[in-house]
């Protein structure tokens, strides 16, 4: 491999490592304050691709031009969810708490199939349409505009958590729950706000997703489990440490895939995973217990 190739490929692996990232904050943000891990995360961004793609279809909106409402949605969706479903089980033991947000997974992902088939659905000609060559190198446009989105939400929610009162609140909260309600903070409030953000964060990450990638019913599947991963290597609840994680991810999965086959990246990338998990329990940026 020469230098050229070499750089391209780790400039490709770093572009599509933010995006695993934003995906993996969303579920940091919810396993961090609530210790609830969402298996249904991963159909919040295949319903995040959905809403670009029918409002680019039915009113000729760019994926980009909706990213706000989106967001909006995703973040609705999210609350709702927590409010009618996972407020019924945050006591519950583990095991409980892993078959209903697994039911969740199922329930949507069965939703999208019978709405909308199990047809590939793409995006096409979009603002962000094309390629671009930079010394040498070529990129997708909608590759670096989706590794420049991510970059900004991601930066957005570690300003939101380490700069705000409602992310003061969130900490205090992850941090001791009882003790934050003697403070006065209503924990089922801040809940619900989790998991408004966290569904929001895989719901930006599936509107820059649909600008390149084909959107269907199991698409969630294949960022859900890479999340998991990410999430695991940065420490659990760490939204930096998902950032660093998600971009050794990428840069790993991308190389593998070049030098081994892209039949193993996955197979690669786990085998990174339990490597580090051995070593260091808590992740690469976690806390020891």
């Amino acid at each position: 491999m020469n230098g050229e190739i070499l750089l391209q490929t780790l400039l490709s692996g770093i572009l599509i490592g933010l995006v695993y990232a934003l995906v993996a904050v969303g579920l940091s943000v919810i396993y961090g304050v609530m210790e609830i891990v969402n298996f249904a995360h991963g159909e919040f961004l295949m319903l995040g691709m959905y809403s670009s793609f029918w409002l680019f279809a039915l009113f000729a909106l760019d994926p980009l031009a909706t990213l706000p409402l989106t967001l909006l949605l995703l973040f609705g969706l999210g609350a709702l969810v927590y409010r009618f479903t996972i407020k019924r089980i945050v006591n519950a033991p583990m095991l409980s708490q892993i078959f209903v947000t697994f039911g969740l997974m199922i329930l949507f992902r069965g939703g999208a199939q019978f709405f909308w088939k199990p047809d590939f659905r793409t995006v096409e000609n979009s603002l962000v349409s094309g390629n671009v060559v930079i010394n040498g190198l070529y990129f997708g446009i909608p590759h670096i505009v989706a590794a420049l989105g991510a970059v900004v939400a991601t930066g957005a929610v570690w300003w939101f958590i380490n700069r705000t009162r409602l992310g003061a609140a969130l900490e205090a909260t992850a941090q001791d729950k009882e003790a934050a309600q003697l403070m006065g903070i209503p924990s089922h409030w801040i809940f619900a706000l989790a998991w408004g953000l966290g569904a929001a964060c895989a719901g930006v990450a599936g509107v820059l997703l649909s600008t390149f990638f084909p959107i269907f019913p199991e698409v969630g599947a294949n960022f859900c489990l890479i999340a998991f991963v990410v999430v695991a290597l940065g420490g659990f609840g760490n939204v930096t440490g998902a950032l660093w994680a998600g971009i050794i991810v990428g840069v790993v999965e991308v190389l593998g895939g070049f030098w081994i086959g892209p039949e193993y990246k996955l197979a690669i990338v786990l085998t990174l995973f339990l490597a580090v998990i051995l070593v260091r329990p808590q992740g690469l940026m976690g806390r020891a217990e």
